[in-house]
């Protein structure tokens, strides 16, 4: 009890006060100048230099419009001759800072609603009518189960949906992809930029490019990075895939726009940069729904009034296309602020060398007396006199 009521009038009769001492060692003065300069490197190189520091900074407010041109043609025994221009395969026709480009697909014509076998599979096969449950509709069933068992192709039986039919086969997807000569197809970006706090707009397609330059060009990173036209092929190659095997189940591509600005300088100097990764990263091993696809399909009525449609699952690639990066300007409010930062770490040179001199070294004791020095109260010490005489 006696130790925490002195320990308390220590806390509140007692006060110190810095003491200057000046220690002549040539260990303690490198050391001292060595964790100086080290901050000093810090403020000026990192805070300043490369981080700007005296710059106020604000974020980029972006939007995207994109454009797909290219034409091919296709010949099968199902679709026949048939030319693929951008009506065609660009479903649908706007999205928000992204284009889904057909490059495969699983055309089932002219279905039309009725009773029809379900594709063979572990949950639709059966032998007999007590197999196929009436009324039930699976997660991946084609239509409503009406309880039968029919037959689907030679010996092969399967429960009958009311469905509509023929039902969709997309057991085997086609390889290669149907439009694999999307790889050629091109895409124009035109993305517009703003920053809010400086009043700084901006957009990709720079004032040095002409129309007939945007005509021709087509981006490349070394002969010309400021192209905002770019090859679809390209576009996965730079990701490090093959066009080809992601056109077969398709994927996600992002295209990233970096806009880093330094507003003290000409805004000429205030560039895109463009760089390309795939974001549904696929894992070799385990290849469980791979790629990117839906379905819609295509409305129409006959003479007589029955109502048919073409179901097209369309596998494909969408491109995002992601904007980000800041601008800075010179601003007073950082620049004092990152300054007087910068003084108040410089004691932190002051504070390490104490604990070395006074805690590490052989003099420690020596030191401790020179830097601590005890003063009794002015008052007291003028009783205490009194009363010993």
């Amino acid at each position: 009890m006696a130790g925490c009521c002195a320990a308390l009038a220590a806390f509140l009769f007692e006060y110190d006060t810095p003491r200057i001492v000046l220690i002549r060692s040539r260990k303690v003065g490198l050391m001292n100048r060595a964790v100086q300069l080290l901050i000093l490197a810090y403020v000026i190189g990192w805070v300043f230099v490369w981080e700007k520091g005296y710059q106020e900074v604000d974020s980029v407010v972006s939007s995207v419009t994109t454009k797909a041109k290219g034409v091919t043609m296709t010949n099968t025994s199902q679709l026949g001759f048939r030319i693929w221009d951008v009506a065609d395969y660009v479903i649908p026709v706007q999205e928000e800072n992204s284009i889904f480009i057909v490059t495969n697909m699983i055309v089932t014509m002219n279905q039309t609603q009725g009773l029809c076998p379900e594709i063979p599979d572990s949950n639709t096969t059966c032998e007999s009518d007590a197999d196929c449950a009436a009324g039930s509709t699976g997660t991946h069933s084609s239509g409503v189960a009406t309880g039968r068992c029919v037959p689907f192709q030679g010996p092969v039986k399967t429960c009958e949906v009311a469905a509509w039919c023929p039902v969709e086969d997309d057991v085997e997807v086609p390889k290669p992809a149907f439009l694999k000569a999307a790889e050629n197809f091109t895409l124009l970006v035109k993305n517009n930029i703003w920053y809010p706090k400086f009043n700084f707009s901006k957009r990709n397609i720079l004032p040095n490019i002409t129309t007939g330059y945007l005509k021709s060009c087509i981006y490349d990173a070394v002969t010309a990075p400021f192209c905002p036209i770019f090859r679809l092929g390209k576009i996965v190659a730079d990701a490090g895939h093959s066009f080809q095997d992601m056109a077969v189940e398709g994927g996600i591509m992002g295209i990233q726009i970096r806009w880093d600005c330094n507003l003290d300088r000409a805004a000429s100097h205030c560039l895109p940069r463009y760089s390309f990764r795939r974001l549904d990263t696929r894992d070799l091993g385990h290849n469980v729904s791979p790629g990117y696809n839906f379905r819609f399909a295509k409305y129409y009525k006959d003479l007589t009034g029955t109502e048919y449609r073409t179901l097209i699952k369309a596998y494909g690639i969408r491109f995002d296309i992601i904007v980000f990066g800041k601008a800075g300007k010179f601003d007073i409010i950082p620049t004092m602020i990152n300054v007087g930062s910068g003084l108040a770490l410089l004691g932190v040179a002051t504070v390490l060398c104490d604990i070395i001199v006074l805690y590490c070294t052989k003099k420690r004791y020596y030191y401790r007396e020179k830097k601590y020095k005890y003063v009794e109260d002015y008052e007291q010490g003028i009783i205490d006199n009194e009363m010993d005489r």
